[in-house]
């Protein structure tokens, strides 16, 4: 059997996903620059040290957004790696009953021989035909595996 790797990553999240961290790390730093000054009423002011915790809020926000960067999807004639925003799976596709990619669903989505239902956040509807070929070449790993003999299965 040939090694056919397919990896997928998605297309428009990425692009969206920095452009927002970028413009959300320059807007919590306008903010700080403007903090100046007293903070009302009051006898308080506003320090270097606020100054710095609302650019340090804008770079944990960064990072969060940052994590749709590294949704990914990853399979050869062995198995699948899925990884998506919290957690990651390496499944064999002996256990993998089918690729679904359901009208009207923001993903693609394994069916696994147990019933459960594993989203890939990288196959997104957004991607459009990136997306519909990436599950068609999903489908073909899946069809030759359960082509092999059981023994190869097993190795």
């Amino acid at each position: 059997m040939s090694s056919t790797v397919v990896r997928l990553r998605p297309q428009r999240a990425r692009v969206v996903a920095w452009v927002l961290a970028v413009a959300i790390l320059v807007v919590f730093s306008l903010v700080a620059t403007g903090l100046e000054g007293a903070t009302g009423d009051g006898y308080g002011t506003f320090q270097r040290g606020d100054q710095f915790a609302m650019v340090g809020l804008g770079v944990l926000f960064a990072l969060g957004i940052l994590l749709f960067t590294r949704l990914r999807v990853e399979a050869d004639e062995k198995g699948i790696r899925v990884r998506n925003l919290v957690g990651g799976y390496d499944i064999p596709w002996h256990m993998v009953r089918s690729v679904r990619f359901n009208r009207g669903t923001p993903w693609a989505s394994l069916e696994l021989r147990d019933e459960d239902l594993l989203p890939m956040m990288a196959l997104q509807a957004a991607d459009k035909q990136y997306a519909v070929d990436g599950v068609r070449a999903l489908r073909v790993l899946l069809e030759a595996s359960q082509k092999q003999p059981e023994t190869e299965r097993a190795e």
